[in-house]
């Protein structure tokens, strides 16, 4: 089993423990990370075909402007074998907006600590204001973002087929699985999903 890991930066980020005994194939557009394939997400159309059971895209959808977002997502559909699923994480901009407007928390106050260091509201916004300063790179910072209603839009539109989306507001994050087909039994129980109705 094979999983495609785009935009994670360096291999020494973890993956979910379900990739386990998979081969971990790092893709990144920035070699100082030393992924095993250079990259930009926008032009996975020129990598092999169905080479792929899973892509695996943490917090890196969003680095890219919306109408970019079908030409990166299609490239998913493109190295995902006919079984194959993507497994995305972005920012829930909803669940961010909402806590943003009961809490009246600032900007600039922290709403939750990450391995990486503390997590403020406009860093969910507009990318992670340590890295994009730290780097000097424009591609860190953050040009569109999500809801569960706008993220399931643009998967179906890009031509996957279920999909299941999974809210974790401690860290306003939101998950898709997206499937190419109908999932297996085995695949749901990897991710820990429910099952078909």
């Amino acid at each position: 089993m094979r999983v495609l890991n785009v935009g994670g930066g360096r291999k020494d980020i973890p993956i979910p423990e379900h990739y386990a005994g998979w081969e971990h194939v790092l893709l990144d557009v920035d070699p100082r990370g030393r992924p095993d394939v250079v990259c930009d997400a926008r032009e996975l159309a020129s990598l092999p075909a169905a080479e792929y059971d899973a892509v695996y895209c943490s917090h890196n959808l969003e680095h890219y402007h919306r109408h970019e977002g079908p030409r990166v997502l299609g490239g998913f559909l493109h190295v995902l074998k006919p079984h194959g699923f993507a497994e995305i994480h972005v920012p829930d901009l909803e669940a961010l907006i909402r806590h943003v407007a009961e809490t009246r928390i600032d900007l600039e106050d922290v709403l939750y600590t990450s391995p990486a260091g503390p997590v403020t509201p406009r860093d969910l916004l507009y990318g992670w204001a340590h890295e994009i300063e730290r780097s000097g790179q424009d591609f860190y910072a953050h040009k569109t973002g999500f809801t569960p209603r706008s993220l399931h839009r643009l998967l179906r539109e890009v031509g996957f087929g279920e999909i299941v989306l999974l809210r974790a507001r401690a860290s306003f994050d939101l998950a898709a699985y997206a499937f190419r087909a109908t999932p297996r039994p085995e695949q749901r129980a990897m991710l820990g999903l429910p099952p078909s109705k």
